[in-house]
């Protein structure tokens, strides 16, 4: 990462800011030791604060804003809102002042101000919505997960090129493997608009890596490294999966406190048991990217922890680190020569 790598952070955003953003920033201040980040936020609230925080001492710029976007504040309002603590740290990435935001702040108000703000890449039709979920084989990028319920064949080809380009910065897979969520995995299941998405897909650039229709189960199971579905589906199967694990925790907790001799038995399985725990624990996956934005935008879920937000901040370095904007316009390139070299030349004699 260069010297002039810079993330901008709303500091005032989430559940339990800004004590836990300050104290993940410093942790991942220590992981990244080139980073430095531009922070938004109360400035007599933040100043005794970072003042405490031995990592980020010369790393960082402190900008005082005046609004803070609650957590159940509309869009519409948070607009309006000029001298938000995270108005300006996404107002810095348009301005050139930093190359990435993060926030674990409103996620509507993120999303409309990141849209209307940074507006999209050229060629990008819709951003979307990717994060890392854990697999039987290891980790799994999915997405939309939320942000385009309204779609067609061509924003979920632009998905599955988006999605690979992540997989290859934040999982680091030279090429990885991707399908289209389906309510069946043969070629004739599924809508119109499924099809058409799987046809030209099987004739683009990265058709090698493309397995074809998955189902639900598939996601757990670890049978493509990228999930490429709609944003509802993919919200929907996102929440699912979030609740089933906390299911098996609430589960595991209940048969190993269930009498002496299951006490006993935690004893004998504690060590897999923390590898368990430590492989599904949710903070290791906190960071969802809004793709296909004229800047990289990070969404750091609201309720987590210091250690969580540090890690919604690797994910955001990895990308700026690793140019993602530059490599999806890449991408795009490549699909859009192959889309016209096979289209049908016209008849000059007409």
């Amino acid at each position: 990462m260069s010297q002039s790598s810079k993330l901008a952070v709303d500091a005032m955003g989430g559940d339990h800011a800004p004590d836990a953003i300050i104290a993940g920033l410093d942790i991942a201040a220590e992981r990244h030791p080139q980073a430095q980040f531009l922070i938004f936020g109360d400035e007599a609230l933040l100043r005794p604060i970072l003042a405490k925080c031995k990592h980020l001492t010369g790393r960082y710029e402190l900008r005082h804003a005046a609004e803070v976007i609650t957590g159940d504040m509309k869009p519409t309002v948070a607009l309006r809102l000029r001298d938000s603590s995270l108005r300006r740290a996404i107002d810095a990435v348009l301005a050139g002042e930093a190359e990435g935001v993060i926030s674990a702040g409103n996620t509507g108000a993120l999303l409309a101000l990141s849209k209307i703000v940074l507006k999209t890449l050229k060629g990008i039709d819709r951003p979307a919505m990717a994060a890392i979920a854990p697999s039987a084989k290891g980790d799994v990028v999915m997405l939309d997960l939320g942000l385009n319920v309204v779609y067609d064949a061509r924003n979920l080809v632009e998905f599955a090129l988006m999605g690979t380009v992540f997989a290859r910065i934040v999982l680091g897979l030279p090429t990885p493997t991707f399908g289209l969520l389906n309510i069946g995995s043969e070629e004739g299941k599924g809508d119109e608009t499924l099809r058409a998405a799987s046809n030209t897909l099987r004739e683009s650039p990265i058709a090698g890596q493309f397995y074809g229709f998955v189902e639900g189960h598939d996601i757990a199971a670890g049978t493509v490294d990228v999930v490429v579905t709609d944003g509802f589906t993919g919200n929907v199967a996102l929440k699912t999966g979030e609740g089933a694990l906390k299911l098996v925790g609430d589960l595991l907790r209940q048969v190993f406190s269930a009498g002496p001799f299951a006490k006993m038995g935690y004893l004998f399985a504690r060590g897999a048991l923390k590898r368990l725990r430590e492989t599904l624990d949710p903070r290791r996956y906190n960071g969802a990217v809004l793709l296909g934005l004229n800047g990289v935008v990070v969404k750091s879920h609201g309720g987590t922890d210091a250690l969580g937000f540090a890690h919604a901040v690797d994910v955001a370095l990895d990308m700026i680190a690793n140019d993602f904007n530059s490599r999806i316009a890449d991408a795009l390139t490549a699909m859009d020569h192959a889309i016209l070299s096979e289209a049908p030349v016209p008849n000059q004699n007409g």
